[in-house]
C-alpha cells in the first residue's frame, strides 16, 4: 500500500466522505458557534476536540497581537490545517484562552482559507499557579467572571463580533485552590445563561471530581463538562466514575510516541461501555510566540495516519469511530443547557 492509498484508508476507517459532513446521531439539529458564524451540530463532522493554533506563554500582564505577525503564523499553520482537510476532517476546536494568544480573528482568516470550521472560546486560564489570569480575575467574583463571559457569548470578543462556541477554564492537580473554585463557578453560570459547554484542563482525577461536586451544586449537569488532558490521570477508575455521572472523558495527547496508552485508554472506555462520554485529540499545532517561527509545530494528522488504523486493528468498527470522532464531539459541542 503507497503512502495514499494509506491516508486514504484512514478516511475509510472513520466511515465518512473526504467532505467530513457526518450527522451526529441525537444531536444533529443542536446549534454550535464556530469563528464563522452558527451551525448545526450535524454540519460538525469528524472534529478534532482539542488543538491549539497559537500560545503564548509571556505571561498575563504582558501578552498582545503585537508580539507576531499573523500572516507568518498563517503561513506556517496554513499546510496543517490543509493537510486536516485532505484527510477529512471538517472542525477543528481551537482551546487556546484569553490571555494565553487567543486570536479569533486569525482563527477566522485560517477558517476561510482553509476551509474547515474552528470553534474558539471564551473563559480564563487558572492553572500554572495563575500566570495566565489577568488582574481582575483575582478580584472579581464568580458572578461578575461570568458576566465577562457571557458577554463574549452575546456580542463577540473584544469588538470582533466573533462568538465563542466553548468556555475553556484551566486549574491544577487538586485539592483545588479558591481561584480554581471561582473558575468553575463562574463557568457553570456562563453554562446555564448560554449553554456553552465547559472545557476543563484538569491537573488531575482528584481536581476532576471536585469540580464536578461544584457543578451539580452550582445545578449544571455533568454532560455540560469535559474532562481536559484525562489520559493524565493514571487511576482509570476515575475515567470510569467521571462518565457514568455524564462527564466527557478527553484523552487528547494522541502523538505518535503515546499511541499505545490512548489505544488502552479507549479500550478500557469501551469495556465499560462508556464510549458515548469519550473525546479524543492530539493537543498538537503550537505556534509559540517568541521562538523564531514560531518554534516546531506539531501536526494534527497522527490520528488518521497511525490512530485511527490502530484501534480498527483493535476490533473497533467503523459506527465506534464514527462515535468517538463525529458524533460524540457533535453532543459534546451542541448548545443547549444541561441542568
Amino acid at each position: 500500500m503507497n503512502r495514499r492509498e494509506f491516508l486514504q484508508a484512514g478516511a475509510a476507517y472513520v466511515g465518512l466522505a473526504l467532505d467530513g459532513r457526518l450527522r451526529a446521531d441525537d444531536e444533529s439539529q443542536r446549534d454550535l458557534l464556530t469563528v464563522t458564524g452558527q451551525i448545526s451540530a450535524g454540519e460538525l463532522g469528524t472534529t478534532l476536540p482539542h488543538e491549539h493554533v497559537l500560545v503564548d506563554f509571556i505571561g498575563a500582564d504582558l501578552v498582545s497581537p503585537d508580539r507576531y505577525d499573523p500572516d507568518n503564523v498563517i503561513t506556517v499553520v496554513f499546510p496543517h490545517l490543509q493537510r486536516l482537510r485532505e484527510l477529512g476532517c471538517r472542525t477543528l476546536v481551537e482551546c487556546t484562552p484569553a490571555y494565553l494568544g487567543r486570536d479569533p480573528l486569525l482563527l477566522r482568516r485560517l477558517a476561510d482559507r482553509s476551509g474547515l470550521q474552528i470553534l474558539t472560546n471564551t473563559g480564563y486560564y487558572g492553572a500554572s499557579n495563575g500566570k495566565f489570569l489577568p488582574a481582575h480575575a483575582r478580584e472579581e467574583t464568580p458572578d461578575q467572571l461570568a458576566a465577562r463571559w457571557i458577554g463574549e457569548w452575546r456580542n463577540g470578543i473584544d469588538g470582533t463580533g466573533i462568538r465563542p462556541g466553548f468556555i475553556k477554564i484551566g486549574m491544577d492537580a487538586g485539592p483545588l485552590t479558591e481561584a480554581s473554585r471561582k473558575l468553575i463557578r463562574a463557568a457553570a453560570r456562563t453554562h446555564k445563561e448560554s449553554g456553552l459547554t465547559v472545557a476543563a484542563h484538569t491537573g488531575d482525577g482528584t481536581a476532576a471530581l471536585e469540580q464536578l461536586r461544584i457543578l451539580q451544586t452550582e445545578g449544571v449537569a455533568p454532560e455540560a463538562w469535559i474532562w481536559v488532558h484525562a489520559q493524565t490521570e493514571q487511576n482509570t477508575d476515575l475515567h470510569v466514575q467521571a462518565a457514568k455521572q455524564g462527564a466527557w472523558v478527553e484523552f487528547d495527547g494522541i502523538s505518535p510516541d503515546s499511541l499505545d496508552r490512548h489505544v488502552e485508554l479507549v479500550q478500557n472506555m469501551q469495556r465499560h461501555d462508556l464510549l458515548r462520554r469519550v473525546l479524543i485529540s492530539h493537543d498538537a499545532g503550537w505556534y509559540s510566540v517568541g521562538e523564531p517561527g514560531g518554534g516546531t509545530f506539531r501536526p494534527y494528522d497522527t490520528l488518521w495516519t497511525q490512530f485511527l488504523p490502530r484501534l480498527q486493528a483493535a476490533g473497533f468498527h467503523e459506527r465506534e469511530i464514527h462515535q468517538l470522532t463525529a458524533a460524540n464531539p457533535a453532543a459534546a459541542f451542541a448548545i443547549r443547557v444541561r441542568s
